[in-house]
């Protein structure tokens, strides 16, 4: 009973329900109820024997939800209610004591807090396994030429192996990210009550280790109205997003016909319902619309928090969806993305003919003319000069003349063709994080150490 005498409008019950979405929390629920239980035995709220009727009764209220055969009730507002509910039927009376020193605001804190741990630490997993996959791919295609772009324009030559490790670095600070949401969950709410606290003396310090947490929460206000963690695994997981977007971008465009570079598997691939001659990179491109996706969850969570004041609001039941969304979307597009560059074929022929485009050795150019004596800017010039000159007359660069170069500065002589060699200005960029022959083996060497290193912690 409330002091509320008349039944809820039932428009108002649909607009208040959440046990459609929230369901989900079982297992947290029934894990932290159990905690919640044992505490109560402890501090001499619940005898022995009450304590063995609650903890079976949640073994079968789990098992139930398990299996699928847990019915919910018309008056079941959201599956914290309906578990108590059903425990209540299961174990008789008593299971209405487990409420006690309880209140739902702690207690879905709680569960959240369980929920986004797991989430976090199971999206650290696949991102391990998609930098695993990268690293594999860097190893094999260290020293595949191919063109670098800036603004989508050929730049630099670079090796293929460095390119694709670019993608392992930013999965490292995402896997940071996510280490870093995961520990944000680790102040208990449990034991915090609606918002001041409990009436009995519990020992949160044991039901924080029970549960895996590092502390109970200090303050009982902020443990109830906390949802940063769940705003830190979103923010993580939209920058993940956003890291998977650009990698399917590249693949979307380097499968075209246009560029040849690479050919995505049948499995990862779609045809056309009209045209048969089509395989189109469908997974490379979810990759990309799914981001906003995630971002829009991300932008709903932060618009639920916004100017909400201390300590808890019906507000926070829409935390949950958004916080849902992000984590499905995200671990989907985690898992499509290692499996689609398991079977990601790569053109070297295709991919070394275009690196072989010599305007992309202009820099190095400039950078003679610069070692010789003269200005950057000025050097930058001359060879800009070289370059218009080739291209109105269709020629390489290295066929033209050297009465052609010295018109244009006297310092151009017979190492302006050395330059030119094949892959020389490749191997020239052999500053540290370059992609000269040697430095990739170090960054391969480096990028092992973090895998490993990583691995590790999360064991």
């Amino acid at each position: 009973m409330t002091r509320l005498p008349e039944p809820q409008d039932p428009l108002f019950r649909r607009l208040n329900a959440s046990i459609s979405f929230d369901i989900r929390l079982w297992p947290q629920d029934v894990r932290a109820s159990k905690a919640h239980a044992r505490a109560l035995r402890r501090a001499g709220i619940l005898a022995n024997d009450e304590l063995s009727a609650i903890e079976r009764g949640l073994e079968t209220v789990g098992a139930e939800l398990e299996a699928g055969t847990f019915e919910v009730a018309a008056d079941d507002e959201d599956i914290h209610m309906a578990i108590e509910r059903r425990l209540t039927e299961l174990a008789g009376p008593v299971g209405g004591k487990l409420h006690t020193a309880r209140s739902r605001n702690d207690q879905v804190a709680t569960d959240l807090a369980l929920y986004v741990r797991e989430r976090a630490e199971r999206a650290r997993e696949l991102i391990v396994a998609l930098m695993s996959r990268l690293l594999a791919l860097g190893e094999r295609h260290a020293d595949w030429p191919m063109p670098g772009y800036t603004h989508l324009q050929r730049a630099q030559a670079i090796y293929l192996g460095h390119h694709l490790l670019a993608y392992f670095w930013m999965l490292e600070r995402d896997a940071i990210r996510f280490d870093f949401a995961a520990r944000s969950t680790m102040a208990l709410p449990l034991g915090s009550g609606a918002l001041a606290g409990v009436d009995w003396e519990l020992d949160r310090e044991e039901v924080a280790r029970e549960l895996g947490f590092a502390r109970p929460a200090p303050n009982s206000v902020d443990a109830v109205a906390n949802r940063d963690f769940a705003l830190d695994y979103v923010t993580a997981a939209a920058t993940c997003g956003v890291h998977l977007s650009r990698l399917g971008a590249e693949v979307v465009l380097w499968s075209s016909e246009e560029f040849g570079f690479c050919q995505p598997a049948d499995d990862f691939s779609s045809g056309s319902s009209i045209m048969p001659q089509k395989k189109n990179p469908d997974a490379a491109e979810l990759l990309r619309a799914k981001a906003p996706r995630i971002a829009a969850a991300h932008s709903r969570l932060l618009g639920v928090l916004h100017a909400l004041p201390l300590a808890y609001s019906k507000d926070l039941q829409e935390d949950k969806e958004a916080l849902f969304e992000a984590t499905d979307q995200l671990e989907l597009c985690l898992e499509a993305a290692e499996r689609m560059l398991a079977g990601l074929s790569f053109n070297r022929e295709r991919l070394a003919a275009a690196a072989g485009d010599e305007l992309l050795a202009a820099t190095d150019l400039t950078d003679l003319l610069v070692r010789r004596g003269m200005p950057f800017r000025e050097a930058h010039g001359v060879i800009g000069g070289l370059v218009r000159e080739a291209v109105a007359r269709g020629r390489r660069l290295s066929e033209l003349t050297p009465e052609e170069l010295r018109s244009h500065s006297e310092l151009l002589d017979e190492e302006y063709y050395e330059v030119l060699r094949d892959g020389a200005w490749i191997e020239s960029k052999r500053s540290a994080g370059g992609t000269a022959s040697g430095r990739v083996a170090e960054q391969l060497d480096r990028a092992r150490a973090v895998l490993s290193a990583i691995r590790e912690e999360g064991a």
